[in-house]
């Protein structure tokens, strides 16, 4: 985070959460005490969010009105508070690049793996989704940045642990819930290297944007095409507490701490969320939920945790 200009005093996000600057740990600026509370906030908020959003399914809140209208909410009020600030609001050209992504990172990346967790586990949907850098990885080939003899070797181990969760029957044993969690990471990982060519607005701007954009599209989705609708009956107070919590925690909170790593830690520091969030889903869940996994679930972890690091190692 830039200290230069008052009116920028929230942590700034880049265009993309994938997108990290060449920072470093002792960046002019950055406050260490600032960068343990946003790296502990940040293992802590994106792990216990699939358990969130299991209670807030569990409470009858559809998948996509769930997903969309706390991305809407939360994109506004973020919006607001940047607007309000001085933020220049965004072009024509950077909505339409905002919808896009939007659509690929959080319509897709997020809705799809909503709707799967009404059949998986959360601690198995945030282990698929730690296989996030096997395709970023992948497409960043496809973008003309072939991975390594290493990265490649990442890449064929993190696949077997995917076919380990499958074989083992963790990925609900139904093929559409199973298509949308695998395919979630992977809208997730296009959506991140070709909003490197597209006009994003700036900072945590972009974030809001997305966020606006994709919500808007993920309600329309559940009630229009799918039919979903708001439950005639008063969520519990469990499910209400998952909402909100998705809301103020995992969208702007999280964001604005992933952001301020981003802007004064390492890469490598920055982005260690995904050897960690895996861990902490799977703790909650069979602490909070009583949720287990098989054998094969342990090893398909140690797997996919394993081509992590292979993956970011030189990062």
């Amino acid at each position: 985070m830039s200290a230069s200009s008052p009116a920028q005093s929230l942590p700034q996000l880049p265009s993309t959460p994938s997108v990290a600057p060449t920072g470093d740990l002792g960046a002019p600026g950055a406050q260490r005490g600032w960068l343990i509370v946003s790296l502990v906030s940040l293992y802590l908020i994106w792990g216990s969010t699939y358990l969130a959003t299991r209670w807030g399914l569990q409470g009858g809140l559809p998948p996509f009105l769930m997903s969309g209208t706390r991305f809407t909410l939360a994109g506004a009020v973020l919006f607001a508070v940047l607007w309000l600030r001085g933020a220049p609001v965004p072009s024509v050209r950077q909505w339409a690049s905002s919808a896009v992504v939007g659509l690929l990172l959080l319509g897709i990346g997020n809705g799809g793996l909503v709707y799967a967790q009404q059949w998986v586990p959360s601690g198995v949907a945030a282990l698929v989704v730690g296989s996030l850098p096997m395709w970023t990885a992948l497409f960043g080939g496809l973008f003309g940045q072939w991975p390594g003899r290493m990265e490649r070797w990442g890449l064929a181990v993190g696949f077997g642990g995917i076919v380990l969760l499958n074989l083992g029957g963790n990925l609900g044993g139904q093929w559409l819930p199973t298509l949308a969690m695998l395919v979630a990471p992977m809208s997730w990982a296009f959506g991140s290297m070709w909003s490197k060519r597209l006009p994003m607005p700036q900072g945590l701007m972009s974030a809001a944007a997305q966020m606006l954009c994709a919500g808007v599209l993920m309600t329309a989705f559940g009630m229009l095409m799918l039919g979903e609708h708001l439950p005639t009956v008063m969520p519990g107070p469990r499910a209400l507490f998952a909402y909100f919590y998705l809301v103020i925690f995992g969208s702007v909170v999280g964001y604005s701490a992933y952001g301020y790593l981003l802007r004064n830690a390492r890469p490598a520091l920055a982005t260690s969320y995904a050897y960690v969030n895996p861990v902490v889903a799977v703790f909650l869940g069979g602490v909070l939920a009583g949720e287990t996994m098989g054998p094969t679930a342990w090893i398909a972890m140690g797997a996919i945790l394993g081509a992590v690091a292979l993956l970011t190692r030189k990062r």
